[in-house]
């Protein structure tokens, strides 16, 4: 694995050749074709796309629309129309409560958020149920994290409007059956949102075949550029939903009185878009279609499973989520008995290692799970061997660096 050495192509790996970076589900760090993407963007074709009839905005408008046609292919989507530019996950998932949410969403409607969502995928909802008195409810899962298909369909109502549920769960690791669930939610007219954060960098995605009608994801988890963001969208919902912010380049006509609206997808890009950002993610895309998923889950199933059974061996240790490390899609979240997360944390920061502490932006989770606070390491296909050997190097001594006799 080591000699394939993909750390040479992340600069980072060049000013820090000790770190041990272990915070992958958080942001991703960026590759030199990524960087230098960005940088020929700025350089030699940046000018306000659409608005300008001269050639350099035409030619930030075609590398603008080519970044759109890259992530269109990426996630196989019919059409670009279907492909909305956002700042992260978390705006597209705004823009779905905000938008689709408003005009569908009554008193007494139901929406399903499964308890392992993220906070981005749960405080819109939230929010819409308090602003239109719809109902909000839970699908609990197993301990280990797994939701059964029985479970959904015992939750699901005539009244059911909207299921959030996240591919990959960003605590659990767990990989969901959205396809299952999907059919389940459409034979009773309610409509699936899916995040997929923490999926679309570890495993092929093709919104088609999982059959969803929205699915949200960033590029900073991604290798691409902080900042943008994407938002699938089935044409036909997309069509009659309203716009989600007003101003520039989302209109067509205006008039003292109103205004018509621009087309598919630019309805929903209003104001100076981040061409920028759109490029790194074009350029990340190709740099992850030219490693290939075949090698990029093989990488991460390797360290993950090297990872997952010399925590076992480890005293104290108590992994969050399956017993099975083939169900940690690339991360592995634990706790050590008597040690704060925090303080883990640091012990690990004190090393050279970066790993995340905390609720990890599912508090609802945690406190399902009767846990205040948790550690997670989590992986990219640059990692190696190296890095989990010095991980668990350092989580052995945590607890008698902290005071305890082992």
């Amino acid at each position: 694995m080591n000699s394939k050495g993909y750390k040479k192509d992340f600069p980072v790996y060049q000013k820090y050749p000790d770190l041990v970076y272990l915070d992958n589900a958080a942001t991703s760090q960026r590759p030199q074709l990524v960087i230098d993407a960005v940088n020929e963007y700025y350089a030699n074709e940046n000018a306000n796309p659409f608005r300008g009839i001269y050639e350099l905005s035409d030619i930030s408008t075609k590398a603008y629309e080519n970044a759109r046609e890259t992530v269109r292919g990426f996630i196989g989507a019919k059409s670009i129309r279907e492909i909305i530019f956002t700042r992260n996950t978390t705006e597209s998932l705004n823009l779905i409560a905000y938008t689709y949410g408003r005009d569908n969403i009554d008193k007494g409607d139901e929406i399903l958020v499964c308890i392992s969502e993220h906070h981005s995928d749960l405080l819109p909802w939230q929010r819409l149920a308090h602003n239109t008195g719809a109902v909000l409810k839970y699908l609990e899962c197993s301990e280990s994290g797994e939701y059964s298909v029985q479970d959904l369909k015992n939750a699901l109502t005539p009244h059911t409007r909207l299921f959030a549920i996240a591919q990959v769960s960003n605590v659990f690791g767990q990989a969901n059956l959205i396809r299952e669930f999907t059919d389940i939610c459409h034979s009773n007219g309610t409509v699936v949102v899916c995040d997929g954060a923490q999926s679309v960098s570890h495993m092929p995605v093709d919104v088609k075949d999982l059959g969803v009608d929205f699915f949200a994801f960033s590029g900073h988890k991604m290798y691409a550029p902080m900042g943008i963001g994407v938002l699938y969208g089935r044409e036909d919902l997309l069509e009659k939903m309203s716009p989600f912010l007003y101003g520039g380049e989302m209109i067509e006509y205006v008039t003292r009185e109103n205004a018509t609206y621009a087309q598919l997808p630019h309805k929903f890009e209003a104001g100076t878009v981040n061409v920028g950002g759109a490029v790194g993610l074009g350029a990340a895309i190709k740099y992850i279609s030219g490693i290939g998923f075949d090698v990029i889950q093989e990488r991460e199933r390797q360290l993950t499973l090297m990872a997952f059974e010399k925590m076992q061996e480890i005293p104290h240790i108590r992994i969050v989520g399956s017993p099975d490390p083939q169900k940690h899609h690339g991360l592995i979240t634990f706790t050590l008995e008597g040690v704060h997360p925090h303080d883990v944390g640091a012990v690990f920061d004190a090393d050279g290692i970066a790993i995340r502490a905390g609720h990890h932006c599912a508090q609802p989770l945690h406190q399902y799970l009767k846990i205040q606070s948790t550690a997670r390491m989590s992986l990219a296909f640059y990692n190696d061997e190296k890095d989990i050997e010095s991980f668990i190097c350092t989580l052995k001594t945590i607890r008698r660096r902290m005071g305890y006799d082992r």
